[in-house]
């Protein structure tokens, strides 16, 4: 039985403080280095997101300077009440740049709150230890942006939260105008007398605006069990009881302590088949400069009857144009087959634990 001391160290291996977070063709990426990396890729989130938050505002300054333009011209008695009107559908524009507007910044605020739960949470609770996935859904982001919300959502958020009292304000002072002016209406015949436009009824001109109105609600009403905006302020933890609608979230994802606004996103897993007679080569360029692991197979060539190494290498699609260019340059007579794998776990990938 050995008496080694169980806590010495390798002397060929870097300390902890120095060993490097990834290797790249020599080039070594240490601690230190990716958390200064990290904290500029922050900030550098935070910008983008802050100049998409100042669209926000620019837009519902619109509405609301159009909005103010609009009623005032409309209780000039020359003016008609239509002026409100044509506003609304102004406004209902202005809503849905808006909206789109907001898809964008969640983009921005999510790879944020990301971070701010997984990465710089962690550094405060020792010892250090984000996620698992993190890194990957974060990868997964930047190699495929999408947005994390629907328009729908976005639509109705911004409508409960600003266009609402808008909308409630055009009605009233269209109501208003066509019940004050020129003079207070002195029955229900003269209010819709005066609500017609050009050719069309005053009845039907209030039926359409009050259909427009109900629809408005009701997108409000309907959009509010949505619950996928990152940038709101929500716990990384939440209540199943206080946010029923998140929690389901955690019931479909079968985890509690992943962040509820954050689906778990790889980049896509594949397995490589090479069929190589330089096995050897190509095995130790893959452990040097992809820092992957190589299980190797005897195969026999069915035509030629010739016997070949058949090499299997997990790895994932950002990594497939090097190993291409890596088993090019050793054989470029091999033979090569990529196919996607549902699920990889272990040393590289996800812990098989989880």
């Amino acid at each position: 039985m050995s008496d080694t001391n169980p806590q010495s160290t390798n002397p060929n291996q870097p300390d902890a403080e120095n060993e490097p977070v990834w290797t790249f063709r020599g080039y070594r990426l240490r601690p230190s280095e990716f958390t200064t990396a990290m904290v500029h890729f922050f900030r550098a989130e935070v910008s983008r997101a802050n100049v998409w938050r100042q669209r926000l505002d620019t837009t519902t300054n619109w509405a609301v300077v159009s909005t103010g333009a609009a009623i005032t011209i409309a209780f000039n008695q020359t003016a008609h009440h239509s002026v409100i009107l044509l506003n609304a559908l102004l406004v209902t524009l202005f809503l849905s740049i808006e909206a789109r507007r907001y898809r964008y910044y969640e983009l921005w605020s999510y790879r944020i709150r990301l971070m701010e739960t997984d990465f710089f949470a962690s550094m405060l609770v020792p010892p250090f230890h984000p996620a698992s996935d993190w890194a990957e859904s974060l990868a997964e982001n930047l190699f495929h942006p999408s947005f994390s919300i629907s328009s729908w959502e976005a639509f109705g958020r911004r409508l409960r939260r600003n266009y609402y009292w808008i909308y409630t304000v055009l009605g009233a002072a269209w109501l208003a105008r066509i019940g004050l002016l020129p003079t207070q209406a002195v029955s229900w015949g003269d209010f819709f007398q005066r609500a017609a436009i050009g050719n069309l009824r005053g009845e039907i001109v209030i039926a359409g605006a009050a259909l427009f109105f109900l629809l408005l609600f009701l997108t409000a009403v309907f959009t509010v069990g949505l619950h996928q905006a990152s940038g709101e302020i929500l716990p990384r933890f939440v209540d199943p009881e206080r946010y029923p609608g998140i929690a389901q979230l955690f019931s479909e994802t079968g985890s509690v302590t992943r962040p509820w606004f954050r689906l778990s996103r790889r980049r896509q897993q594949l397995l490589a088949m090479v069929i190589t007679d330089r096995a050897e080569n190509i095995c130790q360029t893959v452990f040097k400069e992809l820092d992957r692991g190589v299980t190797s197979m005897p195969g026999t060539g069915m035509y030629t009857g010739k016997t070949h190494n058949v090499l299997m290498i997990a790895l994932t699609v950002t990594e497939v144009p090097h190993l291409k260019s890596l088993v090019n340059a050793h054989d470029p007579q091999a033979f090569m087959i990529v196919f996607p794998a549902r699920e990889i776990l272990g040393r590289g990938f996800m812990p098989l634990q989880e």
